[in-house]
């Protein structure tokens, strides 16, 4: 069975730091798209980064706070998240997509992770 675990989220104040991982399960997700999407109470989901091979993307949101990294070697992804606001409050979600398109549409993602919260105290 394929899967993708999240895990690492909390609640920290802001102006802290967190650091969420995405392992994956049941195949290979090395030539994948990995990546994070977010959903806030009350809104739609929402990108936040993706990573493949040597490319990154991220959300403007989150530039220069953010930054995706990957150990193919062990199928995970991670997102360390510095600089959190209030904002940045929501459930966050681990997705894999083999899309050749960069970046993939949203529904092109095939497998997501069940979520993991972040809640950023003011």
């Amino acid at each position: 069975q394929v899967q993708l675990a999240e895990s690492g989220g909390g609640l920290v104040q802001a102006g802290g730091s967190l650091r969420l991982s995405c392992a994956g399960s049941g195949r290979t997700f090395s030539n994948d798209v990995m990546g994070w999407f977010r959903q806030a109470p009350g809104k739609e989901r929402e990108f936040v980064a993706i990573h493949r091979w040597r490319s990154q993307l991220y959300a403007d949101s989150v530039k220069g706070r953010f930054t995706i990294s990957r150990d193919s070697a062990k199928n995970t992804v991670y997102l360390q998240m510095n600089s959190l606001q209030s904002e940045d409050t929501a459930v966050y979600y681990c997705a894999a997509s083999r899309s050749v398109q960069w970046p993939p549409r949203e529904r092109d993602y095939n497998y997501w992770g069940q979520g993991t919260q972040v809640t950023v105290s003011s």
